[in-house]
């Protein structure tokens, strides 16, 4: 949301804060940078699932600067040798996400659970993402270290769930139940997306470790110990 009311603000994080980063590693004589890029490059795909050659036709402002960004990095490399590698991430959740800020549903929904408070599903809830773990993502960064010299890659399960078996399987997991508040359609928000990420099981020897009711339950663990209100 903050991307598209203001996308001046995202431009200026992303992309010159890109740039910004892309001098000083030029001038500190960096090896490479590990970009975290995101599943948002592609907007609504043709045909699921999703790699590392499906068009990319972005569809919110946050999504046209990660897209851009790769561009920047491939520039840099032909220009000035800085190697890069692209991760292009699903939805990444787990312990330690902000449960009050406007991403992230799963942390979200966890502390509005645990706290007995509302829920807000947007759409239908019937819209799918591919969300994957904070450790397995921290794990493809650490490979990309060594690999994919000037590649992307995507991140994620290669399985889709909606918002609406989120919220089930975290009250589930929590034991609790809150008020569902239905509200529209946020600006930019994909209906369907879920990846296949064969190329860097293939090129970094990745695969995700945690699936998604673990990683449910690893959340609302560690949501349940840390949390206030």
């Amino acid at each position: 949301k903050i991307s598209t009311d203001d996308p001046a603000y995202d431009a200026q994080v992303n992309i010159l804060g890109l740039i910004n980063l892309l001098q000083c590693a030029t001038r500190f004589g960096a090896r490479k940078i590990v970009f975290s890029s995101s599943g948002a490059t592609y907007g609504t795909a043709d045909k699921m699932p999703v790699d590392e050659k499906t068009p990319q036709h972005p569809e919110s402002p946050y999504g046209i600067t990660k897209l851009a960004s790769e561009h920047y990095l491939a520039f840099w490399k032909a220009m000035y040798g800085l190697d890069f590698t692209a991760l292009r991430y699903g939805n990444v959740y787990g312990p330690r996400q902000d449960p009050t800020g406007e991403a992230g549903v799963i942390a979200i929904f966890a502390r509005q659970v645990l706290l007995g408070l509302p829920v807000r599903i947007d759409w239908d809830g019937e819209q799918q993402k591919d969300y994957v773990y904070a450790r397995d993502v921290a794990h493809a960064n650490l490979l990309a270290l060594t690999c994919g010299s000037g590649e992307a890659y995507c991140i994620a399960t290669g399985v889709g769930a909606s918002v609406n078996a989120l919220y089930r399987g975290l009250a589930e997991i929590a034991g609790k139940s809150c008020e569902i508040v239905r509200a529209p359609k946020r600006p930019g928000d994909i209906y369907l997306t879920y990846f296949d990420c064969s190329k860097a099981a293939r090129e970094l020897e990745w695969k995700p470790q945690v699936g998604l009711q673990d990683g449910l339950r690893l959340t609302v663990e560690f949501f349940k110990a840390n949390l206030s209100a």
